[in-house]
Parts: C-alpha cells; sequence; structure tokens
C-alpha cells in the first residue's frame, strides 16, 4: 500500500501583524490553519479589506467564496511537502506531468542499487491467480536480468570521477530491465491550488486504481490541513473500497 508522509506545511508567521499596524488596519480574524489564514490574509491584502473594509465572513466562508468565483490564485501561497512510498514508476511517470505548482526529487536508479527492489503489483491483479502468477514470473525475471547486468559488468571501483561515472553506466545498462511495477519514492512539494487540479484530473480515474489511491491520502492530507481549501471535494467511496475524490458540484449533477 502507498503510503504519504507529510514534511512541511505552510507557517503563516506573526510578522503579518506589523504590516498591519504599519497600514492602521486590524484584521478580525477567525478559527484557521495557518494555511487557510494565509490564504485569506493573501486574499483582503489585494482589497486592503482589513477592519472597516472586512466582510462579516468568516475564513471558511471567505475561502469558499474565492473558489466560487474562481479566483484561486491565492491558493498558491500554501505550499506541502510530502514524501510518497510503495508507489510505482509507472505512477510517478504520470504524476511529474504535473509541472505548473509542483517540483520533486525522486529515488535515482543511476545511483541507488536495485537489487533488491520491489514491485507494486496492480490492485486486483490477485483476484486472478493465472495473471498474478505471469506478472510475478515477469518481475522476478527481470531483478534476476538486473542482477546479472550489474554483476558481468562490475568492474573495481577505481574511485573519482571516472569510478563513479563507471558505475553510472553500468546502473544506467541494468535498470533498463526494470519494469514499470518497480516500486520507487518521490518528494513532492506542491501548492493548494495545483493539488486541487489535480484531484480533479486524477481523484476519479476509473481505470488507474493506484492513481486513485494517492488522490486519496493527498485528499485526506489536505482536509487535516486545511478543509477549507477542499471542502467542495469528496470522498464517495464505500468502507473497503477504494477512493474516489470528486467535486459535490459533479456529484450531485
Amino acid at each position: 500500500m502507498p503510503t504519504l508522509y507529510l514534511l512541511t506545511r505552510p507557517q503563516f508567521t506573526a510578522d503579518y501583524q506589523r504590516f498591519l499596524a504599519a497600514n492602521g488596519v486590524a484584521w478580525k480574524e477567525g478559527d484557521a490553519s495557518d494555511a487557510e489564514r494565509l490564504v485569506e490574509f493573501a486574499g483582503r491584502v489585494c482589497y486592503m479589506s482589513f477592519g472597516a473594509r472586512q466582510s462579516p465572513r468568516d475564513n471558511a466562508a471567505y475561502i469558499a467564496n474565492l473558489i466560487d468565483q474562481g479566483h484561486d490564485s491565492v491558493l498558491e501561497h500554501a505550499n506541502w511537502t510530502f514524501l510518497l512510498e510503495g508507489v510505482s514508476r509507472a505512477f510517478t511517470h504520470q504524476l511529474v506531468r504535473h509541472r505548473v505548482g509542483f517540483s520533486y526529487s525522486q529515488l535515482s536508479q543511476q545511483y541507488y542499487d536495485q537489487t533488491t527492489a520491489d514491485f507494486v503489483p496492480p490492485v486486483g491483479l490477485e483476484q486472478d491467480p493465472v495473471a498474478h502468477a505471469a506478472w510475478r514470473s515477469a518481475v522476478d525475471a527481470a531483478r534476476n536480468a538486473y542482477q546479472t547486468i550489474q554483476s558481468r559488468l562490475h568492474s573495481e571501483n577505481s574511485g573519482g570521477k571516472a569510478g563513479k561515472e563507471r558505475l553510472r553506466a553500468i546502473r544506467s545498462a541494468a535498470r533498463s530491465v526494470l519494469p514499470n511495477a518497480t516500486e520507487t519514492k518521490i518528494v513532492v512539494t506542491a501548492n493548494a491550488r495545483s493539488l486541487r487540479h489535480f484531484l480533479v484530473l486524477r481523484g476519479a480515474i476509473q481505470g488507474d486504481a493506484e492513481m486513485r489511491q494517492i488522490s486519496g491520502l493527498i485528499y485526506t492530507m489536505l482536509v487535516d490541513e486545511a478543509p477549507s481549501l477542499v471542502v467542495d471535494f469528496q470522498n464517495i467511496a464505500g468502507e473497503n473500497e477504494l477512493p474516489w475524490i470528486i467535486r459535490r458540484s459533479e456529484h450531485q449533477s
């Protein structure tokens, strides 16, 4: 099963109070997370809607109105960094196509020895013993081929740049036989607006269970961290089912 580790979250420092004092305005704050307060504050700066100019909306209603009006650029100020583990390279090949608002650092197959690599089976494959056996045979053969290629090409590491480049060449040759199912780890930094876009595109793909699993982890993280930023999404999966992350308006229609 894939796992998400939250590494960093938005931190809204007290220095905003110095800005308010310098401009002679007050901000009636509600109860919200740092990420939600940051989004609201950034939105209010656009119109200097503090003090007498502040609407009676609380934080959740303010953000909901921003999203409803399509004024969601301020959501880009809220960023999270998380580590995904137990995912396949097939998944990450699709994930890294999301470029705007995302940054990545992934386990390198050129530098990290994959001799004991794990493989991520497609969800549901175990329900067909013959298909599962064929898959297991293929990934085991790939691991064995990797080990053979690496051991046959390996020579004494002479050290220095030449030695490092020789090792890189060996592992580059060996990794060429590894399948999309190879397990990998990837660190992701993304902002709230981009994560919302990811959930719209990837959260309910019927034919990609792994993508839906990761979408469910990201959605759960955001619900825990800043629920107002994903209040218009929901997980409609039943008990013991994979997530289906969709916009509430889509479910109602």
